[in-house]
């Protein structure tokens, strides 16, 4: 679990493929104080388990599903992505639960500069959009970002300064993927809900239901 507050921007040292797979070495400084083989660290938003660790880098394992549905699959030598440890239960939960668990990707559509802000576009697909709501949280490559505007085949957020400085997605370029998380909780009403009707439509099929229906 996360908060989606970057802790470092690290950078790929090496990056060793599969044919659908693959294994990634990270340069950072910070990040690995404290960690040990088999902890997580979010990278890029993608929840990863350390495998290896050096005095200031770490590397990580990702399976092929993980390769498919991230933006992990573009990162080469030298790539900067942002970093955060798991959240330990007496930190201040400063942005929103992020899982770790990507949904999908988004496309950098615009970039558009404000005062001390930068509004940025992102185009998704609508079963993510779904979810998307204005003043909802969003993690986009593990960042906690709050949502300004939603339609249906977009969104965007306003990044301030701290953000730009501290997180790689002010670096990116129009058309660059991003990974998205939505708030876990739009996630779980969902099938709260779905889950309550299917099991009412299913209790409605009775003897009596038959028997008005010509069955019996």
């Amino acid at each position: 679990m996360f908060t989606g507050l970057i802790e470092e921007i690290g950078m790929v040292q090496l990056i060793t493929k599969g044919s659908t797979s693959s294994q990634i070495t990270i340069k950072a400084r910070n990040i690995v104080k404290g960690i040990q083989i088999g902890d997580s660290i979010s990278t890029n938003g993608v929840c990863l388990t350390v495998t290896n660790l050096g005095e200031q880098t770490f590397s990580v394992d990702v399976m092929p599903e993980t390769m498919r549905n991230t933006n992990l699959k573009n990162l080469a030598k030298g790539s900067p992505v942002n970093l955060e440890r798991a959240l330990r239960l007496k930190d201040r939960l400063g942005g929103h639960i992020v899982s770790g668990h990507i949904d999908g990707v988004g496309i950098i559509q615009n970039f558009q500069r404000e005062e001390n802000a930068t509004w940025v576009t992102i185009s998704t697909s609508r079963k993510l959009l779904k979810y998307v709501i204005p003043r909802g949280s969003i993690a986009i490559d593990g960042t906690s970002l709050t949502v300004a505007y939603v339609n249906e085949s977009l969104f965007k957020v306003s990044i301030i300064p701290h953000t730009k400085e501290t997180t790689i997605l002010l670096n990116k370029k129009i058309g660059d993927e991003v990974n998205l998380e939505v708030d876990v909780i739009g996630k779980y009403l969902e099938k709260l809900i779905f889950f309550e009707k299917e099991e009412n439509k299913k209790d409605s099929i009775n003897l009596d239901f038959l028997r008005e229906n010509g069955f019996c």
